[in-house]
Formats: structure tokens, C-alpha cells, sequence
């Protein structure tokens, strides 16, 4: 069995050296730079755009979701437990600077978000009732390439229903063991038996728990951390400059772990934010709007709200309270070196793998470490719960356009049948695989996520980059009817856009 895993644990390794690495840290902020340079920095000129439509509760298409649905549905994808563990994880093994990093990926990202969501509106379709859409679909329609469709589709089909999953189930279980004694199985059983709960009532139960859970966890924590950041406010700029130094090689001490820097905060803000990624994207489709672009700057803005908030909460807090390492490994080992060390030096604070302790202890300043524990333990099980269910949406909506484009043959209600019966199977494997993630190593999980994260934001990305002149002509059209003073209305024929016979039956 050792031998087995170790043989595993290699070619996952592998995999993961094959996938992430500088090329694309590069491609992904050099694609953030060119939509938003492209579109003249609209994450920053249409932000009271993107409030008002975030609170309109209208819904044009009959069936799709509201704007505020679908951007809660996304946000719950994009807050979990990356805003926690992941974060700690950064400046472990990057340092302070890592969070610039993160930063300036979601400043960059908000733009491509509002790329593949925009996208992802026009190319949507119609399936019982209910809208779908992602790149697997505008990879179909608009670049005219159902190979790339379905890879893109099978990846993250894998990724969201088994890969990912893990993660979120054993931060949960490893959070919940110290604090209430609860053991890692049961945790186990109990998230998966609420899991399965939701999920059967499909994608409306899903987006209404998303709707009312999200925000309201959200908000709770930045208020937390608003507070203990009020206690600590006197070393605030101290830890701007370091910050600062560590993202440009501007400390001696941490220079030589530069290239770790960035990647370590390009990484983390891609698997926290979701930029690039194409996962917010397919959120994004659910919502009926009259206009593309609505939805675009709706799920632009969640970037900010995962990363230059929720993110920024867990790091501010961690870097003001020094309860944090510096590691020069690869990943974590026992009595790895330290670069930094401050952790230890904080009274009773053990000497633990990087994670949800240093949040913890850095709450703990405010209300000690047993209050700060049952917080944080909180806050976790409910952000990587609500990802949980945004990770089951994006698989299911992956097998409906894999089952959909193979199963073209079979009579209506044949097909619905079909249908019905593969996505119950595809509860049944999720809430399997969200069990055994109670008792699975966090590191394998990991791995196993950035692969997943990795892979689909190399497609992702380069479909919305060849579909940036469409992208671009539906933007003109939305400004210019706002110029007009009309309420935008999107209509495909008048911009020459083909396959979008979705918004045509409208």
C-alpha cells in the first residue's frame, strides 16, 4: 500500500510540475492586462454599475436565475476555504509579499471575469426549465470546437466532482477534530448527509441557500477581522511595507524565494477568486438578464468581494498578529527549515503545518484561542460548504453538456430519463467523494485541486482570449445604448453573433 501511494503521490507530482508553474502565472496576468486595457479598465470605471444590477431583482427569462442568485451561487464558489487556509498557506510558503500578488491577480482578474461571464451569457442554452452555459458551451459555439467543448467539460467534471470536493470536506473535519472533538468520519458524514439534503432539490435550492447563506457568512467575518485589525492598527503600516518589499524582492531576507512569491499568490488568488479559472462562468450563465454585460459586471465584482476583502481579512490579520512562518520548502515537512519564524514564539502556540492556526491564533489575540477556535471552525464549515455546493453545480452542468452532445440520438424522453438517472449518479459519487475527503490527507487534496484549478484555466483561458473580438463587440453595444439612454437589450443578429439561439427564442 506505501508503495502504491508513494507511486501515486509521484505521478501526481508530475502532473502538477506539468501544469502550474511561471508560464501560467504569465498567461493569466497577461490576459487580466489585455480585457483590461481592451475594455478601458471596466472594473474600475462601471463599479456603481455593478452595485445597481447586483440588486435588482428582475429575472427577463423565464427559468434563469437573478442576477443576485447567480452571483451568490459563484461567490459561494469563490469563498471557501482558500480565503482561510489557503491565504495562510501563501504566506507560508511565499511570505507577506504573496498577497500583493493575490491583489493584483484579482485587479486583473475582475476583467477577465467579466470576459468568460459575458461570454458565457451569450452562449448559454436552455435545459428543463433552467439555463447553462460556460466555456465547454462558448468553447462549442463560438470557436466552433466541440473537441476543446468536451475536454474542457470532462476536466471539470473531474476537478468539481472529485478532485476539489476533498479539500473543502477535510478543512472542515480537520477544523472541527480540535475544536469540538468531533472525529474526522463523522464530521464526514454529517457534511454529506446536509449535502445530500440540498443538492436533490437541484439548482434552485442550491442558489437559494447560496443567496441568504453567503453574503451573511461573508460580511460576519470581515467584521471579526475588522476588529482584531482595530487592536493591532499601530503595526498596520509596518505590515504594508513588508508586504510591499516581499512582493518585489525588495527584502534581503526573502529575495531569494521571489519566484515562490508570486506564484504562490497568483496560485492561491486563482483558487480562491476563480478568475480564469471558467467555473464563475458557468454561475454566471444561470442568471436571466436583457444584456450579456449585466451579468459580467456583476460576477467582476465578486472578485473583489472574495479577494480584496475576505482574502485580505485572513492575511492583514495574520501578518498584524505574527502568527505566521516562512518556509523554504517545496511544501510542508516536520522541523522543515524556516526562513521566519514567528509562530513558535507566540506563548503556547505549537509548531503545526501551515493552515486554519494561523488564522486561529491570529483571532485569538481578540478573544483567545478557545473563542477563536469555535469561530473560525464555524466560519470555515460554512464557506467550504457553500463551495461544496457550487463545485456540485459546475459538475452537473459539466455532465449535462457531456450527456447532452453524446446522447443526440436517443428520443426526448429517452434522453430526459438518461439525464435524470447520470446526474443522480453524479450526487451519489459527490457525496461519496465529499466523505471520504474527511479522513483523506489535506496535501494529496491540494495537489489533487491545483491540477484540477490549473488545467481548466489553460483552456479557459485561451478560448476567451480567441473570442475577445465578440466579447468586445457586445460590450460596445451594451455602452452605447446606455449612452442612448435605453435600457441595453442584447440582440445577436444586429451584432453578426452566431449560435446563440437561446437568446433568439426570447
Amino acid at each position: 500500500m506505501s508503495s502504491f501511494y508513494s507511486s501515486f503521490a509521484s505521478l501526481v507530482s508530475s502532473i502538477y510540475d506539468a501544469v502550474w508553474g511561471m508560464p501560467l502565472v504569465v498567461l493569466l496576468l497577461m490576459t487580466g492586462l489585455y480585457f483590461t486595457i481592451g475594455l478601458r479598465f471596466v472594473q474600475i470605471r462601471y463599479i456603481p454599475e455593478m452595485l445597481s444590477l447586483l440588486f435588482r431583482s428582475q429575472n427577463r427569462h423565464k427559468g434563469g436565475r437573478t442576477s443576485f442568485q447567480s452571483f451568490a451561487m459563484a461567490l459561494s464558489g469563490r469563498v471557501g476555504t482558500g480565503n482561510i487556509v489557503g491565504v495562510a498557506t501563501a504566506i507560508a510558503f511565499g511570505g507577506p509579499g504573496a498577497i500583493v500578488w493575490m491583489w493584483i491577480l484579482a485587479f486583473f482578474g475582475a476583467g477577465t471575469a467579466f470576459a468568460e461571464s459575458t461570454l458565457a451569457q451569450i452562449y448559454k442554452e436552455k435545459d428543463g426549465g433552467e439555463f447553462r452555459g460556460g466555456p465547454a458551451y462558448f468553447i462549442e459555439k463560438g470557436l466552433k470546437s466541440r473537441l476543446f467543448g468536451i475536454i474542457f467539460a470532462f476536466i471539470a467534471f473531474l476537478s468539481m466532482g472529485f478532485f476539489m470536493p476533498p479539500i473543502q470536506t477535510n478543512s472542515i473535519a480537520s477544523s472541527l477534530l480540535p475544536t469540538f472533538g468531533i472525529p474526522l468520519w463523522v464530521s464526514g458524514l454529517v457534511v454529506a448527509g446536509i449535502l445530500a439534503a440540498i443538492i436533490i432539490g437541484g439548482v434552485k435550492r442550491i442558489a437559494k441557500f447560496a443567496a441568504y447563506v453567503t453574503p451573511l457568512m461573508a460580511l460576519i467575518y470581515i467584521l471579526v477581522s475588522l476588529i482584531v485589525l482595530a487592536i493591532h492598527i499601530d503595526v498596520l503600516p509596518t505590515v504594508f511595507v513588508d508586504m510591499i518589499k516581499s512582493a518585489f524582492g525588495l527584502n534581503p531576507v526573502l529575495g531569494a524565494i521571489l519566484g515562490k512569491t508570486v506564484i504562490w499568490g497568483v496560485k492561491r488568488g486563482l483558487y480562491s477568486n476563480e478568475a480564469g479559472q471558467g467555473t464563475g462562468a458557468m454561475s454566471s450563465a444561470a442568471a436571466g438578464v436583457s444584456h450579456p454585460v449585466e451579468q459580467g459586471l456583476v460576477q467582476a465584482f465578486s472578485v473583489y468581494i472574495d479577494t480584496l476583502l475576505v482574502c485580505s481579512a485572513t492575511a492583514l490579520m495574520i501578518l498584524a498578529c505574527k502568527t505566521y512562518n516562512i518556509i523554504d520548502t517545496v511544501e510542508y515537512i516536520p522541523g522543515g527549515r524556516s526562513v521566519v519564524t514567528y509562530f513558535v514564539q507566540n506563548p503556547g502556540a505549537p509548531s503545526g503545518e501551515p493552515g486554519v492556526l494561523y488564522t486561529s491564533y491570529a483571532v485569538g489575540s481578540l478573544t483567545g484561542l478557545t473563542v477563536a477556535n469555535i469561530i473560525i471552525s464555524i466560519a470555515l464549515f460554512f464557506f467550504a460548504f457553500t463551495t461544496i455546493l457550487a463545485y456540485y453545480y459546475y459538475a452537473e452542468t459539466s455532465l449535462v453538456f457531456l450527456f447532452t452532445r453524446f446522447a443526440k440520438r436517443h428520443n426526448r424522453e429517452m434522453k430526459a430519463r438518461m439525464q435524470r438517472f447520470l446526474i443522480n449518479l453524479l450526487r451519489c459519487c459527490n457525496i461519496t467523494m465529499v466523505f471520504i475527503g474527511s479522513v483523506l490527507g489535506s496535501g494529496v487534496a491540494w495537489t489533487l485541486g491545483d491540477i484540477g484549478v490549473g488545467s481548466m484555466a489553460w483552456i479557459n483561458v485561451f478560448a476567451i482570449l480567441l473570442l475577445s473580438p465578440k466579447l468586445f463587440r457586445t460590450f460596445k453595444d451594451y455602452e452605447h445604448q446606455r449612452k442612448l439612454g435605453k435600457k441595453p437589450v442584447f440582440s445577436p443578429d444586429r451584432l453578426n453573433i452566431k449560435n446563440t439561439d437561446c437568446w433568439k427564442d426570447e
